[in-house]
């Protein structure tokens, strides 16, 4: 008679499958480690750096205390002129998105057409669009119409740039209010434009939120667009002027770039800590 053969596995022990997980395990967490330091040195050199008179490229602990570096760049010129103008052109770029975001995603997100979804796929296409491709046109543009080295220019670009993804954000977080909340309001005589600001916008708290702060973040972080549309050294924001701590031979305070960049950073930390706290610890990326 034929001889049947069949394939038997030998069932692993679960002792093997332990070991397995653990190791699995251990290496995502060495992994995350090599993230963070690679996310943490900087950062450390940052603070240690800013209270050292002597600091140079290395992450060393500095011998004492000392805000020396603070005190030198604490100035008009260094630093409050250009936080100054950080502040119009980041606080009236993201006043000016959020607002028009918000316009434009509550038809997107309560009227149903065929256009939508176009034009949805037009503004995702848009967001990918580098802005050094379309700087030069926008230059020229800016030339024409006389906005070139204003800041309300600078303020509507920053807006136009922003503008397309904070729409599909705004759109997704509008889409999570319900309805039927609208049409009960509607019944009572309201219009859509009372129907917007008194039902959606303050339901979807977290999301304006989340839009405001990435708008801003965005703004403040960004060199190409006001070194290019700005020509007046006083209208520099800080995203420009920190590059007037390279020199033209290579030497660098290394001190002072630290504490400005500290400084720097902490209005948009600010941001987000009163942002978080307002919300009650709702503010999330969901």
């Amino acid at each position: 008679m034929p001889r049947t053969l069949s394939n038997h596995r030998t069932p692993r022990s679960p002792r093997t499958l332990s070991n397995r997980r653990t190791a699995h395990r251990l290496a995502a967490d060495i992994g995350l480690l090599a993230v963070a330091a690679a996310f943490a040195l900087p950062l450390a050199w940052v603070l240690l750096s800013s209270v050292d008179p002597n600091a140079d490229l290395r992450v060393k602990a500095p011998d004492g205390l000392n805000l020396s570096n603070f005190d030198a760049v604490l100035t008009p010129d260094i630093t409050f002129t250009p936080l100054l103008n950080s502040l119009i052109l980041c606080g009236g770029g993201t006043l000016l998105t959020v607002v028009c975001a918000a316009l434009a995603a509550y038809p997107l997100s309560r009227f149903r057409s065929r256009l939508n979804r176009p034009f949805l796929l037009t503004i995702l296409f848009a967001t990918s669009l580098p802005i050094t491709a379309i700087m030069v046109p926008v230059y020229a543009l800016f030339v024409q119409v006389n906005l070139i080295d204003t800041m309300q220019g600078t303020i509507f670009f920053f807006a136009a740039s922003q503008l397309p993804f904070a729409i599909w954000l705004m759109k997704n977080f509008m889409d999570g209010v319900p309805k039927e909340l609208e049409e009960a309001a509607w019944t009572d005589g309201a219009s859509s434009s009372q129907s917007l600001l008194r039902i959606v916008l303050p339901l979807m708290g977290p999301g304006v939120a989340v839009v405001t702060v990435f708008c801003f973040v965005m703004m403040w972080g960004n060199f190409f667009v006001p070194f290019m549309l700005l020509l007046t050294p006083d209208q520099m924001p800080a995203a420009v002027s920190i590059n007037e701590f390279f020199g033209n031979r290579g030497m660098v305070v290394y001190g002072q770039l630290a504490a400005f960049s500290v400084i720097y950073s902490s209005p948009v930390l600010v941001l987000y800590v009163l942002v978080a706290r307002r919300l009650g610890g709702g503010f999330a990326l969901g």
